[in-house]
């Protein structure tokens, strides 16, 4: 049976993967489901880099706002589910679906090459980890999986006692697995590093300009904890412990934040580096990728 073609748009923060996916989708007459772990959740607009409502005009975007941030957890197996039925409707439609985020285990999950693995809670091995700081768990889960350990946020406590609870009941996190059920194009977007953090920052400091730092702030006063928006990592972290002590200048503060998104961006690369199967591009080469996708499309 001849399986449904899929497009995926992969590459690191601030490459250019949201304008790519624009023009390609409106070229091919694509729609886009967005692959990102905090897009998913309505008010997380700026910081999460979020397409803005007039771009979700141009091309019909799926997986944006389905979370509620103050009481919702939205898991890998969430977007698993809700992505395949949104697959299987485009599909029935006669349209090619373009995937494009950050969020690489997502983006993996949902195409069938990674197993989501059925580990239920064990409360008693969580509890065994919570004298340990978030650099001693993310430490031992280096030492029993380099390579979840080069995708996750390190800052993140709820996702590395998740992923030493997965390595305690199978050994270690799923390695990828062959893709039996889509037909994909995957490309990757490559860019200098200087450019890349020439780009990052410009970036940043838009998004301050657009408010971010009262974006946070709002969350919080909408009932987003704290602690809360700390496990959103990057700029939600950064920016909600501005707010807390408020003993850091702005200045400070991008420049921590700059830092971190650089050091994620190296992680990212880290990560797709390991995909063999990625056909890579130079960020801007927008018509030449638009020939590619529609000569694989006929093919």
């Amino acid at each position: 049976m001849k399986k449904q073609k899929v497009v995926v748009i992969v590459g690191q923060t601030s490459s250019g993967k949201t304008a790519l996916s624009l023009a390609l989708a409106q070229a091919i007459g694509g729609e886009i489901i967005s692959a990102d772990s905090r897009q998913v959740y309505r008010g997380m607009d700026i910081g999460s880099g979020k397409v803005t409502k007039e771009e979700q005009t141009l091309v019909p975007h799926y997986l944006l706002d389905v979370a509620d941030p103050t009481k919702d957890i939205y898991t890998v197996a969430d977007f698993v589910q809700q992505g395949r039925e949104i697959l299987d409707k485009i599909e029935n439609r006669a349209v090619t679906p373009i995937i494009v985020g950050g969020t690489f285990m997502y983006v993996d999950a949902l195409l069938g090459k990674m197993s989501i693995p059925k580990v239920p809670p064990n409360e008693t091995f969580r509890a065994s980890l919570e004298t340990y700081t978030n650099e001693e768990l993310f430490a031992m889960l280096t030492a029993k999986d380099t390579r979840r350990a080069v995708e996750i946020d390190r800052h993140n406590r709820i996702r590395l006692v998740r992923a030493l609870e997965i390595i305690e009941a199978l050994g270690a996190v799923p390695e990828v697995v062959s893709n039996e059920k889509y037909d994909v194009f995957t490309i990757g977007l490559s860019i200098d590093k200087e450019q890349l953090y020439e780009r990052i920052l410009e970036r940043l400091l838009a998004r301050f300009d657009e408010g971010m730092i009262e974006e946070v702030a709002r969350l919080h006063e909408e009932g987003v904890s704290w602690e809360r928006l700390h496990t959103f990592g990057l700029e939600y972290r950064h920016i909600a412990a501005y707010l807390q002590v408020n003993t850091t200048d702005k200045e400070t503060l991008i420049a921590a934040l700059d830092q971190d998104i650089r050091s994620f961006a190296k992680r990212q690369m880290t990560w797709l580096k390991r995909d063999k199967d990625i056909h890579w591009y130079p960020y801007n080469a927008h018509e030449q990728i638009i020939r590619d996708v529609r000569a694989w499309l006929m093919s």
